[in-house]
């Protein structure tokens, strides 16, 4: 089984740095990304992304300094600190639960592809659905083409997906071609007398649901529906590769 989460905006560059180099399956592409990132002005990286002065000029400097052998580096697991990671507890996690995060969890992102908890990188922000312009195309989804569907596909061999990760992260996988191999857990809750996808709230629920899977080990989809924390409940299945939880 394999879980996929998406990144976060969010970074805690406060947590433990590492004095090696970055170590991840898709460095090539990153570095491909990086030389087209390092042409950008601070004004390019502003309309880009649609974000402050302050985040263009902060993200710009890392760009402008990124290198394969930049130091200190962060664990993914670590660095990154949005809804969906603090929501998944990682600083109560034990040893084991990091071996198996390790086997089993890998985050989608713009910049890296794939990654594993403990690969090490270097803070940046490129998120998926940026409209980068790069050899391969105008986006980040053509730049990245079949690589993640083909190397998430290695990954789940005759196992399943738990699809966590954003609609925006997940499409870059092209999940069509693995339907058959898929299960996405899907979250609502009562407003306004009625069931809804409230996107902060389901952020969390993507959490909950991955401390559930790594602290319970869990290895069958018929499992993933005893799910019950912070209050969900009422399992159904909505269409097929759904598993729908409310509360």
């Amino acid at each position: 089984m394999k879980i996929i989460i998406s990144p976060a905006k969010k970074l805690n560059t406060n947590t433990i740095t590492h004095d090696s180099n970055v170590s991840y399956k898709f460095l090539n592409e990153s570095k491909s990304l990086i030389s087209d990132l390092k042409l950008l002005d601070k004004q390019n990286i502003k309309d880009l992304m649609n974000i402050s002065d302050s985040l263009a000029e902060l993200n710009y400097d890392r760009f402008q300094k990124w290198d394969d052998k930049l130091k200190p580096t962060y664990k993914a697991l670590d660095l990154f600190a949005g809804a969906v990671f603090e929501a998944m507890q990682i600083n109560d996690f034990t040893d084991e639960d990091r071996i198996y995060a390790q086997e089993n969890l890998r985050i989608i992102s713009g910049l890296y592809g794939v990654l594993a908890p403990e690969d090490l990188i270097l803070p940046y922000r490129l998120e998926m659905g940026t409209k980068l312009k790069t050899s391969r195309g105008n986006s980040l989804y053509s730049f990245w083409g079949d690589k993640l569907n083909k190397y998430i596909s290695e990954q789940i061999k005759d196992s399943f997906l738990v699809n966590l990760a954003s609609d925006e992260y997940s499409k870059s996988l092209k999940l069509n071609k693995l339907k058959e191999n898929i299960v996405t857990p899907v979250f609502k809750d009562f407003k306004n007398g009625k069931l809804k996808v409230i996107s902060f709230y389901a952020k969390k629920a993507r959490g909950y649901m991955c401390n559930f899977i790594i602290k319970n080990r869990i290895e069958k989809i018929d499992d993933l529906k005893l799910f019950s924390e912070h209050g969900y409940s009422s399992f159904q299945e909505e269409k097929e590769g759904d598993l729908v939880f409310t509360r």
